[in-house]
């Protein structure tokens, strides 16, 4: 099949971010397809480029896009994406079938274009429960524009030949918009073995970035957004600050983190490092370094269904792993005995499991080995991506290829 895949914010391994798409598209040209990736990138320079990446026909639009953008500027560059690619996606031939992954929402848009005006199916990809999130974050408030983003989701799932979704929480929300259970699939965000493991740590990154040997360090890494809800860990930092073999590590950018470190120089919260944000290869030596990831959220219902990347690196690396969504994590973790929930409320009782970790380094390391015994056996990417095609070779495409 000659496959148009649409993901908004595509990254390969070379780049920060989360790579799920890359390692689908990879498999799915395993599996013989051709596949054509619509996306943006920071570095284009035209307003459209055309490259191969390791296989994958990438078109990369000219369209702006940061977490430090208000809420305004965000939406701007989604409907700027959403016009470009629905124009680029219209003028590609032969295409069988189309892929499209939110966030945002509105990339699904280009996909229902073309189902409607030439007839082509498509799969559509929930890694949030838009336009849900937005709302009970307070993000998109107008009745009006709730009504609409609604009936928009509900018009993208009814119209799409399947739904795949990152989450057991993800899938009901998709199924409690009265679409049949049977025309979603669960496959959930991956681990990377061969990525994120453990191994020696390296001389060499602990003197580039100057860190110390001799600290328990608990790591946080990916996005710093507001869902993210991090001043709960600068919160568990200030309680634990004059503990001096203990310290935070934060690998990653994101809207919130000129805030977090104002507050850490505000406040005086000096065991908290901000690393940056790198590239896979890097940041997985600097989380190799590292003790216990720390996986937060806002206290909120809808984000208990989320699927973070974070969590299924943290796996691959054998790190024990502290959650405080009390959704299917909680559950992944305590079942699988890899890490601990803590109160979302209660910084306090971060503070308690991490020092209890640090004091007993067998069992972290026992919490670590279970950690990558599940991403080995359940979650690693070529399990995942497989299933992923599975879906895709499964489905009664109307349109002959």
């Amino acid at each position: 099949m000659n496959i148009l895949y649409i993901h908004q914010y595509f990254r390969t391994p070379h780049e920060a971010g989360g790579t799920r798409s890359y390692w689908i598209c990879q498999e799915l040209i395993k599996n013989g397809h051709k596949v054509t990736m619509l996306a943006t990138s920071k570095t284009v320079k035209k307003n459209i480029e055309k490259i191969n990446v390791d296989g994958i026909d990438v078109i990369y639009l000219k369209v702006h896009y940061s977490q430090m953008m208000s809420v305004f500027r965000r939406l701007l560059s989604f409907v700027n994406f959403m016009v470009k690619s629905t124009l680029i996606a219209l003028k590609e031939n032969r295409v069988d079938l189309v892929i499209s992954t939110s966030t945002p929402l509105t990339v699904g848009f280009p996909a229902l274009v073309l189902k409607k005006l030439k007839k082509i199916p498509f799969v559509f990809e929930v890694r949030d429960l838009w336009p849900e999130v937005p709302i009970q974050m307070g993000g998109l408030k107008n009745k009006i524009s709730i009504k609409l983003a609604l009936w928009f989701e509900k018009s993208i799932y009814n119209n799409a030949t399947h739904i795949i979704t990152l989450s057991p929480g993800m899938q009901d929300g998709v199924v409690a918009r009265n679409i049949p259970k049977d025309k979603t699939s669960m496959i959930p965000n991956m681990s990377k073995i061969e990525e994120f493991w453990e191994r020696e740590k390296s001389e060499k990154v602990y003197k580039e970035l100057d860190i110390s040997k001799d600290t328990f360090k608990a790591v946080y890494f990916g996005s710093m957004g507001i869902a993210n809800g991090m001043d709960y860990i600068l919160d568990a930092a200030k309680l634990i600050s004059k503990e001096e073999k203990i310290e935070f590590i934060f690998l990653g950018d994101g809207s919130t983190r000129s805030h977090l470190e104002n507050r850490c120089k505000i406040e005086n919260i000096k065991n908290v490092r901000f690393l940056g944000n790198f590239p896979m290869a890097k940041l997985s030596e600097t989380i190799n370094l590292c003790d216990v990831s720390l996986v937060t959220f806002l206290n909120l219902p809808i984000l208990a269904t989320n699927s973070p990347n974070k969590l299924f690196d943290s796996l691959s690396a054998g790190k024990s792993i502290i959650v405080n969504s009390a959704g299917w994590t909680k559950e992944m973790v305590e079942n699988h005995k890899c890490g601990y929930y803590v109160d979302p409320e209660s910084p306090k009782k971060l503070t308690e499991i991490i020092r209890y970790l640090k004091n007993n380094p067998e069992l972290n390391k026992e919490l670590g080995r279970n950690s990558r015994k599940l991403a080995e056996t359940v979650y690693d990417k070529s399990i995942l991506c497989m299933e992923f095609v599975n879906v895709v070779h499964s489905l009664d495409l109307k349109r002959k290829v």
